[in-house]
């Protein structure tokens, strides 16, 4: 799998009959876009493919695509864990929560104290009331949030109630901190980052963020969708045929 120092061995795949496929999701691609780029490597066939759990265009990290009678897992591996590092932005916030928007506000972190930034994450293990951001795929009234936000409506959000098995900070170097989390489906990174720095009476975004994990499938064992795409595509043409 992947490995920039070898070439890639793949295994013999049916993808009529199913495939979870592990994908190392690039910066700036959208989670359609790398179901997209597999399921048009393998036409003409007609294949369902789908994946487990949206990761925002800045994130990387694991995908997991399902194609043929693998899509029927979907919502099981949805379900699972997850695990993820990244880096928060301390001193701003923004109105997305992430790089997607500019800050709105600024905020001194002068005073801020290495212990006291350990010590906050306690305070967000367990289960926890989170609010979804504004600029999100949740839906309200039959539309995305993020389209609500972008004609400037204001939206009265709901909680939604998630959990945190592990949080903890791995570096501190203000004004960013990188973190690691372990969290429920559905769990909101960008809401963690926003609300990690109103705790600390301060403003927090979320700069960098990568999904190392999903249940027990690691990004470790993640494909290049472009490598991927590629071999797939070569096994319908006639030298690829067996």
């Amino acid at each position: 799998m992947k490995d920039s120092n070898r070439e890639h061995i793949y295994p013999d795949f049916d993808f009529s009959e199913g495939e979870v496929l592990l994908i190392d999701k690039p910066f700036e691609w959208t989670s359609f876009d790398v179901v997209s780029k597999i399921r048009n490597s393998l036409k003409p066939l007609k294949i369902k493919v789908g994946h487990a759990g949206t990761l925002d265009p800045l994130a990387t990290g694991l995908l997991i695509v399902c194609t043929g009678k693998r899509t029927k897992t979907i919502d099981t591996l949805q379900a699972q864990e997850k695990e993820y590092t990244g880096t928060f932005t301390l001193g701003a916030t923004t109105p997305s929560y992430d790089l997607e928007t500019d800050p709105d506000q600024h905020f001194d972190t002068s005073e801020l104290q290495e212990i006291d930034l350990v010590n906050a994450t306690k305070n967000f293990i367990g289960e926890l009331d989170q609010y979804p951001p504004a600029h999100s795929a949740v839906k309200v009234e039959g539309e995305r949030l993020y389209e609500k936000a972008r004609r400037g409506e204001i939206v009265e959000l709901k909680t939604r109630k998630v959990t945190i098995f592990e949080f903890e900070l791995t570096r501190i170097d203000l004004p960013e901190v990188d973190f690691r989390v372990v969290c429920s489906k559905g769990t909101y990174i960008r809401s963690l980052a926003h609300d990690f720095g109103k705790f600390m009476n301060n403003g927090a975004y979320l700069s960098k963020l990568r999904r190392t994990r999903s249940g027990a499938f690691h990004v470790n064992n993640a494909y290049d969708v472009l490598d991927l795409s590629a071999h797939i595509r070569s096994l319908r043409e006639p030298s690829g045929e067996q």
